[in-house]
């Protein structure tokens, strides 16, 4: 186990039994007490796009847990939890992953009022396809709300992403993951990602979402300061083998497999740089979360 003054994880939607579908505070805290036990000091639990209702029933739940964290009803190797991840519905149908398409949404200024009035803050970031209309305005509402704005489950093209970047995002959600890959022709937003030195990216780096060959060309190619180490866990994750949560094909695979102090460790094994592997789940994620 790596040990550190601050391990984050900005990306987990559940672990061991617990997730943040359940709209339950106490599954929140059960999660944050399973990354806790496992050496992660701070987690954004994520939530699952769905309809507008559902979502805000599991942003009350997240709400809860954390008021109920700092009133001190939970204690012991719990990380904290610190705050909420959207992780949509403003993304695009054909880059689904894992996700439910229909529960997508058109971004509109509007359905985000619907979505997160009253939860301004504790809402810290929202994934949005930069491609869809009426994108870059929102991007540029959310982040005018002091919301940081990932990019991802998309098909955007190179010059897309970069005008969701110019719009006002500042990260790609789990990069290389539903979303457009890297062509010699087009390079896509994974190739925008890779290469815009002041965008973040995150990264799940278990053995199952990338090859290891794709994560060491990340640590060769990006900026070290922009990269984030995620988790991406979901309820069945540290109970059950990813290898049977693969929903269909290879790019189905539901949720990550291990927490990211364990990944970690494993990039350091691997032989990539520990300082670098060591920045992406403590500077750079704290840094990210700052704006």
């Amino acid at each position: 186990m790596i040990s550190v003054m601050k391990i984050i994880d900005i990306h987990t939607h559940g672990a061991g039994g617990a997730d943040t579908s359940a709209a339950s505070a106490d599954q929140i805290l059960h999660m944050a007490e399973i990354h806790g036990s496992r050496g992660v000091s701070e987690i954004i639990p994520a939530v699952f796009p769905s309809t507008i209702g559902t979502m805000r029933k599991d942003m009350e739940a997240i709400k809860q847990a954390i008021e109920r964290q700092m009133t001190g009803q939970q204690r012991g190797t719990s990380s904290r939890i610190a705050g909420i991840y959207l992780e949509g519905p403003f993304l695009n149908r054909s880059r689904c992953g894992a996700l439910d398409p229909l529960s997508f949404l058109e971004p509109a200024e509007h359905t985000l009022r619907q979505l997160i009035e009253g939860f301004e803050d504790v809402v810290k970031i929202i994934t949005i396809a930069p491609e869809l209309p009426g994108a870059a305005r929102l991007i540029r509402a959310v982040s005018g709300m002091g919301i940081t704005v990932s990019m991802g489950h998309s098909d955007a093209s190179y010059a897309e992403a970069e005008a969701g970047f110019h719009a006002g995002a500042r990260g790609i959600t789990h990069i290389f993951n539903a979303m457009r890959g890297i062509h010699h022709r087009e390079p896509g937003i994974a190739g925008f990602g890779l290469m815009h030195r002041d965008v973040y990216i995150e990264v799940i780096a278990d053995p199952f979402h990338l090859d290891p060959g794709v994560i060491e060309l990340i640590f060769r190619v990006k900026n070290p300061d922009r990269i984030i180490i995620i988790s991406d866990t979901v309820r069945e994750s540290l109970t059950k083998p990813a290898h049977e949560r693969i929903t269909g094909e290879r790019d189905k695979l539901s949720g990550g497999s291990m927490t990211v102090a364990e990944s970690t460790a494993g990039l350091i094994r691997m032989g990539l740089d520990r300082d670098l592997v060591m920045k992406s789940i403590s500077e750079n994620p704290e840094r990210y979360l700052r704006g």
